[in-house]
């Protein structure tokens, strides 16, 4: 059985979550399991995927990045898949881990990937640093705080902290934020 799993860092990708459940599904997913969060956050569903997979199954992915956040990771993800016999297949790189090539090629392109995403984040720090030594930093915009007055309205009315999260599009660690701020 084929098992996909589909996953964007934010709600503003409902674009890119729908091109990949389609491309999921046209190759023969039979379960698709999908979830927005970020790489480094815990993903339940990515848990219940690989859960679910059974020995000679085959966990589908669009991406490498929307499975693994670094090798470790994806050396973690993949022993838990060999351990239940279950194989790993990346669509847009076209590698099948069913097959010793397969494997070797996955292990090459994560370092690559993660090479590439830490030169990224060292370019980031280095236009940061720069633009604050310019004084043209402002860092990211307060989106919670900007909000405080709809969380305290909704939790007076006796919404919880989870659900007032969802209403307003922050997170609920932003909420506890704002209620403790407020007394």
């Amino acid at each position: 059985m084929l098992i996909g799993y589909a996953r964007t860092s934010t709600l503003e990708q409902m674009a890119g979550l729908e091109a990949q459940t389609e491309a999921l599904k046209a190759v023969g997913c039979e379960k698709v399991w999908i979830e927005q969060t970020s790489s480094v956050a815990k993903r339940q569903e990515l848990e219940t995927a690989i859960d679910y997979c059974r020995e000679g199954d085959v966990f589908v992915v669009t991406k490498l990045d929307r499975l693994a956040r670094s090798v470790r990771h994806l050396g973690e993800l993949v022993e838990r898949l060999d351990s239940k016999a279950v194989g790993l297949r990346i669509l847009d790189l076209g590698l099948d881990t069913t097959n010793a090539t397969g494997k070797l090629m996955l292990n090459v392109l994560g370092s690559v990937a993660q090479f590439e995403r830490e030169m990224m984040l060292e370019r980031q720090r280095e236009g940061i640093a720069k633009a604050k030594a310019e004084g043209r930093y402002k860092g990211r915009k307060p989106t919670a705080q900007a909000k405080a007055d709809d969380v305290l309205g909704l939790l007076r009315s006796g919404h919880t902290k989870r659900s007032v999260a969802g209403k307003l599009g922050i997170s609920e660690r932003s909420v506890y934020r704002v209620a403790k701020l407020a007394g």
